[in-house]
């Protein structure tokens, strides 16, 4: 019976197993591969071993865009994560109209990146955008906000934090009706108050959710390519490009695709070194009981 059963399992998780294999697993063995190879015309390569990985550490443009990744995560995961909790503990009151404003909150989510970038390239446009124009109302001169350089990757940064609070949001959410109200019934009989609430109870049973999310968000800022292709302007495309848009310009735009796969397994590194210190971390800070 317990030979049945194993087989059993095996089967079950077969299609999962495989197409974790193929569309995952084997991917990642091509691309450390193709990382020390160089490509030539019409996709062939030749084995060139550590001279991508050289050139690396000597390229100016991936010092920037690892500048910039970093900027891009510092500021849009902090902020996203407060702005999150902030409005699942205020969505997790008996408010009227409260079904409405999470599906409000959560609309970008499932809206496309695309869209969402093409509609907040708009909104920034320095000529007739709706929030230069709301600044003109108070004698205030807009910026060029996603073709100046020096202020177009923190336009993103803005759209970022809008965008993800909704998904953020729900977990959040689904994290406070887990902690159990005879705490807060405790925290009244004593005469706290709802902000003493808020840092005794609230936040310290919520850190199982806040490191899910911190772990999912900073994988995601890490990988940010479509809100930079499509919101920042081509004159400060090349001052604000990240990791993952220097990928994509090796590997579709330049062609040098042994290079591209050098790039993603650096990023790769990167993505695991910040997981694991923050699964190593999680002792200090995150409170399961």
């Amino acid at each position: 019976m317990k030979r049945t059963d194993m087989l059993w399992a095996y089967a079950m998780i077969a299609p999962t197993l495989l197409g974790l294999v193929v569309f995952y697993i084997w991917p990642l063995l091509q691309t450390i591969y193709l990382s020390f190879t160089k490509w030539g015309a019409f996709g062939k390569y030749k084995w060139i071993g550590l001279q991508n990985y050289e050139k690396l550490f000597s390229d100016v443009q991936l010092l920037t865009a690892l500048k910039n990744t970093l900027i891009y995560t510092v500021l849009s995961v902090p902020f996203s994560i407060a702005f999150s909790i902030l409005a699942a503990v205020l969505l997790n009151q008996k408010i009227k109209g409260v079904s409405f404003y999470r599906t409000l909150y959560f609309l970008p989510v499932v809206t496309m990146a695309a869209a969402v970038a093409m509609v907040w390239r708009w909104l920034f446009n320095a000529d007739f955008g709706l929030i230069n124009y709301c600044l003109g109302l108070f004698s205030i001169q807009g910026p060029r906000w996603i073709t100046d350089p020096s202020i177009a990757l923190y336009a993103v940064v803005i759209v970022a934090i809008w965008s993800s609070i909704g998904y953020n949001m729900v977990i959040f959410l689904a994290g406070l009706q887990g902690i159990p109200r005879m705490y807060y019934e405790a925290a009244e009989l004593d005469g706290a108050s709802r902000l003493r609430q808020f840092f005794t109870i609230t936040l310290p049973l919520l850190t199982p959710s806040i490191f899910f999310v911190s772990i999912t968000s900073l994988i995601g800022a890490f990988q940010v390519f479509d809100l930079i292709y499509m919101m920042v302007g081509n004159s400060a495309l090349e001052k604000t490009q990240t990791i993952a848009y220097l990928f994509y310009k090796y590997a579709f735009v330049t062609g040098e695709g042994g290079y591209a796969a050098a790039i993603a397994v650096l990023l790769l590194a990167i993505i695991l070194l910040v997981t694991v210190v923050q699964v190593k971390m999680q002792k200090r800070w995150v409170h399961y009981d």
